[in-house]
């Protein structure tokens, strides 16, 4: 009896236990999006469930902080061979820092379970800096009597009138290198009692480097006073005074509604498809890219993100040398990412998109409005006049249009996923913002600016490149992909060629006698004298014509990365100097720039994966591009540089049987 009553009470403690767990369940549930695909964004649930379970499993500080906080991608081919209803993995990944011990490690959370599936220590790196560490750096600073004594010889009494701005210590001494302590070097400006665009008056000279472990100074720099603009350099409309007249209002209506379709992170739109997540280090990545022709879905792409950024400046004096931000890597680009507005960085039309992410003391977070998706008119799509029916045939081209805009301390940058009608993919950055401001004692333009120009009044321009490189796990076609390289060449006068008029392309197909089937012989640079262009092609499958249908890489405007060879920002930056670079695909081998490019060693990233000289023939490839712009300042850059567009196109090139926008209808009449 007493057995029976027993086994009565353990199972309605277990029917208890149940009804609750799954009431829980159900409340989790109605917290958080409905989680369908493998590739759909972490929740904000999830994010505090795998933190929660991290400092469950192990004894963190109270200084421990999370730099990053993820989505753990699952594996790729349970990715594509997923189907609606079929169980996936869901995992989180983790960096976790410890900046009383100075380690860094790396976890795997299995959220189902709600274990700590993978916890390891990485040695000797530095994950990005995190919002905490500025606020750090700037209280440092400003107690410092070092510092105090510099701004006091200035005639700055009042502190509270000067910007501190931290960046990465970017290239360390060797003294700093061996110490293998956490860094930031802190750039003072004088911003007043009321001056918003404080970054045009640099209180040049003045260096303090920041000991983030022990909260102390490392070192400190005072070259010697040189003046700094007084002048007011704000660009509210209140400061500037008297406005330019006003364009007349220019509307675009989509009075019939959108023609994209959003479901949970997809999107569909004129045979395109495709999903998308905000990354806390990469920004806006796109997955899973095909498109629908006819009754087949093709794939082209499966990951496309932007990988790494360098920036690096050329002033050869020790207080601006060490600046060359790796924006992503350093300071995770995609958490930088800023609120857009309708009917500014995107057009009324358009729709804003949140995203959560996660803060360094790893509390989940939306942001609001920080991803933009639009459609907008691009001109002539395609055109002919008949001169014998005098009949015009014509069709507009219409692109959509996904942007997230970042913020990074001066310079604003935005990411363009640009889709067409006609098959094409482009990517385009745009480059805004305030340019770095350097201070001097002169008013005009001199033989002594050597590094830079004179914008404005004892306010120098700086000459620096921004490089960007785009990490793409192409498929077209599938998985079995090799690289080809076009160059055409023009063909000497001959019995063949009398007229001299020849191009004929010379073809390299990645085969095992070309140059193109191994990853160190696909390291490769624009050659404008043969216009060289790459494409990725099926390696098992064949269009109409029996060739293999592929996508090109098309470059825009593009630049040589200008640091010499043997200088080490050109070591460390390795990925910016080439402008394409093809590996076989590793799920692990992410940035260009390397896992952790602050205060790295170099040759990270890019020359370690092509290290091992794998096979591209037939193989599952990423094609890794580079594009620089080289930025001499000018005066109309100053107060705020208007907006300088750089990108380049993924092209159709034997993928379609025929023009993909040949049969879309003609445009309605407008009545006048």
């Amino acid at each position: 009896m007493i057995k029976r009553l027993r086994f009565f009470w353990i199972a309605i403690t277990i029917t208890v236990f149940i009804a609750i767990s799954l009431g829980f369940m159900e409340i989790l549930s109605a917290q958080q999006p409905s989680i369908s695909h493998p590739l759909t964004s972490l929740t904000e649930v999830e994010i505090s469930t795998a933190v929660s379970v991290i400092k469950k499993e192990k004894a963190l500080s109270e200084m421990a902080a999370f730099p990053l906080i993820t989505l753990q991608e699952p594996d790729k081919n349970e990715v594509i061979k997923f189907t609606p209803g079929k169980p996936f993995q869901r995992r989180v990944f983790l960096v976790v820092y410890e900046r009383s011990q100075n380690k860094t490690y790396e976890g795997i959370v299995d959220l189902p379970t709600q274990t700590l599936s993978s916890w390891k220590e990485i040695p000797n790196v530095q994950p990005a800096i995190l919002a905490s560490e500025y606020e750090l750096a700037r209280q440092v600073v400003k107690a410092d009597p070092q510092w105090q004594k510099a701004m006091q010889k200035r005639g700055i009494t009042d502190l509270d009138q000067v910007q501190i701005s931290c960046w990465a210590p970017g290239i360390l001494s060797k003294q700093e290198e061996t110490a293998s302590n956490r860094l930031c070097r802190a750039l003072s400006y004088y911003k007043g009692d009321d001056r918003w665009n404080f970054y045009g008056s640099p209180i040049e000279g003045v260096l303090a480097t920041v000991n983030l472990n022990t909260g102390k100074i490392a070192s400190f720099v005072d070259n010697g006073i040189v003046p700094f603009s007084k002048e007011n350099w704000n660009y509210d409309v209140k400061s500037l005074g008297k406005l330019l007249s006003p364009a007349k209002a220019l509307k675009i209506l989509q009075p019939n509604g959108k023609s994209f379709q959003i479901n949970g992170n997809e999107i569909s739109w004129q045979g395109w498809k495709f999903r998308y997540m905000m990354h806390p280090r990469n920004g806006l990545v796109l997955y899973l890219v095909t498109y629908k022709d006819g009754e087949n879905i093709r794939p082209v792409l499966y990951r496309a993100s932007l990988s790494e950024m360098v920036v690096p400046y050329g002033d050869p004096n020790p207080t601006w040398a060490f600046r060359n931000a790796f924006d992503v890597g350093e300071y995770n680009f995609g958490s930088l990412a800023t609120t857009m507005e309708l009917g500014k960085e995107i057009p009324e039309n358009g729709l804003l998109l949140d995203a959560v992410l996660a803060g360094g003391n790893g509390e989940p977070y939306t942001m609001p409005g920080v991803i933009g998706i639009y459609e907008r008119d691009n001109g002539i799509l395609w055109k002919h006049y008949e001169f014998s029916t005098q009949h015009n045939h014509v069709r507009r081209s219409r692109e959509l249009v996904m942007k997230m805009t970042a913020a990074i301390d001066n310079y604003d940058y935005t990411v363009n996923w640009i889709f067409r009608q006609d098959g094409t993919l482009e990517v385009e950055n745009e480059l805004t913002g305030i340019v770095l401001a350097q201070g001097t004692a002169a008013e005009k333009q001199s033989e002594d600016n050597s590094y830079g120009r004179l914008i404005a009044k004892n306010i120098i321009g700086v000459n620096h490149q921004h490089f960007f490189n785009y990490r793409l796990d192409m498929d077209v076609d599938g998985q079995a992909n090799s690289v080809m390289e076009m160059n055409v060449k023009a063909l000497p006068i001959d019995e063949k060629n009398p007229l001299g008029n020849a191009m004929p392309t010379a073809v390299n197909y990645a085969l095992a006698e070309t140059p193109l089937a191994k990853e160190m012989a696909a390291v490769r640079d624009l050659d404008m004298k043969h216009s060289r262009e790459w494409m990725i092609v099926s390696a098992d499958k064949k269009n109409a014509l029996g060739a293999a249908p592929g996508y090109m890489l098309m470059p825009g405007g593009n630049s040589i990365f200008f640091p010499v060879e043997g200088s080490k920002i050109r070591q460390k930056a390795s990925f910016a100097t080439h402008h394409v670079w093809v590996t076989k695909y590793e799920p692990d081998e992410l940035y260009a720039g390397g896992d952790y490019p602050n205060q790295g060693q170099p040759g990270q990233g890019l020359p370690q994966y092509i290290a091992d000289d794998e096979s591209l023939m037939g193989e599952d490839i990423v094609l890794w591009y580079t594009m620089g712009v080289t930025h001499i300042p000018r005066s109309e850059d100053w107060p705020v540089m208007p907006v300088h567009r750089v990108g380049f196109k993924l092209v159709p090139k034997g993928f379609f049987s025929r023009n993909p926008a040949i049969n879309l209808p003609d445009p309605i009449p407008v009545n006048h």
